[in-house]
């Protein structure tokens, strides 16, 4: 069976806004916190697994310096600063792969600035609650 993979079919949605402005190369990174499962071995062999409740995640989205996702950003860490406004976070492979999604997520920081001869990429942090992840990686 063969299957594929188009970048311009991973659709990311910050609330109503959706993602444009792609790096090129890699340009999102979903990182889960917390510790998955853990196992613990008793001293007669009795075997204990644990759960980590920690279901939240890290998104880094590596961008254009140009991209109109870049000043959403801005505007979104601002507002939740002064208002602790979240917004949900959505990343979908229409062909079929992995679905991430978290209700409430944030802006970490100011988004990272660089500027040079050519064109540089800009870096945004978002921080989330729960979140759910789907289908394959």
């Amino acid at each position: 069976m063969v299957k594929t993979y188009d970048p311009k079919k991973v659709l990311i949605s910050l609330g109503t806004h959706a993602v444009t402005g792609y790096s090129d190369g890699s340009f999102v990174n979903i990182e889960p916190h917390g510790e998955g499962t853990t196992k613990k071995v008793g001293s007669d062999g009795e075997v204990v697994a644990s759960v980590d409740p920690d279901d939240t995640a890290t998104v880094t989205l590596t961008l254009l310096q140009t991209s109109p996702t870049v000043a959403f950003a801005q505007r979104m860490y601002g507002r939740f600063k002064e208002t602790g406004e979240t917004f949900p976070v959505l990343v979908k492979d229409l062909k079929g792969g992995l679905l991430f999604a978290a209700n409430d997520a944030w802006i970490v920081n100011t988004p990272s600035r660089e500027f040079g001869k050519g064109d540089t990429d800009r870096e945004i942090e978002i921080a989330t609650g729960a979140a759910t992840w789907e289908g394959e990686s």
